[in-house]
């Protein structure tokens, strides 16, 4: 075999095997099924480099699943080049109802070649950690939601209401005094009461954390120029920089946009034209965020003394500069939509999707002013 070919290597990754298949880049027919290893770094070194022998240069590709990075960063220091495609990305055959390890590693290694695949962005070791970390606490976020929930019909079982408005100082006050003259009512609503306490006890600890992390991050000027805009506060700004990671790979704010779900779908044949609501790929979590954001431009444009006290010192004034500009568009913006009959809701997407544009113009700006080092 021609040694100076090069191999497109398809990798179908489990927890306990690996499957490997080649793709030769001469020629369609050299494919085929190379075998299934165990998952041990030993064994995966020592199978690359029997291809190694056979060819010039190799290149492999496996799906984005449960294993992490951990795979890629170690083929990337035993210098060979290996990327991850997001399964939702890959051609799917729709006449094709045999689905196993074998063919899957032959279809990656086949596309590869191809050129078909979508290459997702590697981040290095801190940024996952410090987006695993606001991970947390979004899904601590959800756990507050899920215990207030199981209070609030608690008491509505047992014919306990409240008038006023739910989880203020008073309703809490309130919650706290409630008793029960069956022991075990008493012990249940109680421990309700305790989990709820602890999980928000569990989230300031998690924002603590991260405002230490953020400290020595090299992402931190990203994170201190976005709260310059209005509605952004820290947590928004460091969950919106953890999830896409380096600004500088969105070459326009439109990719960016796209990467968050915001932008229209369509379904269109011939003629016919047929718009859809917006995508939904992407983080629900960041949008959810985002769509908190958007609604602070409802309001009259004003820089307020609680943005004055509550932007970091350190934010450079072309981020400043640039959040009146998003104050002045939004705003009216949201007020001609509204006019024109859209629903609040349909408006507020619209501003969350320009909202995107401006924080890929502060993050580019800052990108520029002072390069992103490790």
């Amino acid at each position: 075999m021609d040694n100076t070919t090069k191999a497109f290597i398809g990798l179908d990754v489990h927890k306990e095997t690996i499957s490997l298949a080649v793709a030769e880049a001469d020629g369609k027919k050299d494919l085929y099924f190379f075998g299934t290893i165990p998952n041990d770094k030993v064994i995966i070194k020592k199978k690359l480099e029997e291809l190694k022998k056979r060819y010039s240069t190799i290149e492999m590709v496996y799906e984005a699943g449960p294993c992490g990075y951990g795979l890629q960063r170690f083929l990337s220091k035993e210098n060979y080049l290996c990327h991850i495609t997001p399964p939702s990305t890959i051609p799917d055959i729709k006449s094709n109802h045999i689905k196993n390890d074998h063919r899957d590693s032959k279809n990656l290694a086949r596309l590869l070649r191809m050129g078909e695949l979508v290459h997702i962005w590697i981040p290095d070791e801190t940024h996952e950690a410090v987006r695993e970390l606001v991970r947390v606490r979004h899904a601590a976020r959800k756990d507050v939601k899920k215990a207030k929930q199981r209070i609030q019909s608690f008491l509505l079982k047992y014919e306990r209401n409240y008038s006023s408005k739910a989880w203020t100082y008073q309703h809490r006050t309130w919650l706290r005094d409630q008793s029960f003259e069956h022991i075990a009512l008493q012990i249940s609503f109680q421990t309700y009461l305790n989990s709820l306490e602890q999980i928000e006890d569990r989230i300031k600890q998690v924002e603590e954390q991260m405002r230490i992390l953020c400290e020595n991050w090299k992402l931190k000027e990203v994170v201190s120029a976005l709260q310059a805009l209005k509605g952004v506060g820290f947590i928004i700004a460091i969950s919106i920089v953890a999830e896409i990671g380096d600004p500088s790979r969105f070459a326009h704010p439109k990719n960016l946009m796209a990467f968050l779900g915001l932008v229209p779908g369509e379904h269109s044949s011939g003629n016919k034209t047929i718009p859809k609501g917006i995508t939904k790929t992407g983080s629900i979590e960041l949008r959810s965020l985002l769509y908190e954001a958007a609604w602070n431009y409802t309001k009259t444009p004003k820089v307020g003394q609680f943005m004055k006290l509550h932007v970091p010192s350190d934010t450079p004034q072309f981020a400043k500069d640039i959040s009146w500009k998003a104050q002045l568009r939004l705003n009216r913006r949201y007020k001609k939509l509204v006019s024109r009959g859209k629903r609040s809701q349909v408006a507020i997407t619209a501003i969350s999707r320009e909202l995107v544009g401006f924080i890929w113009s502060i993050c580019t700006q800052v990108s520029l002013s002072k390069p992103l080092v490790a």
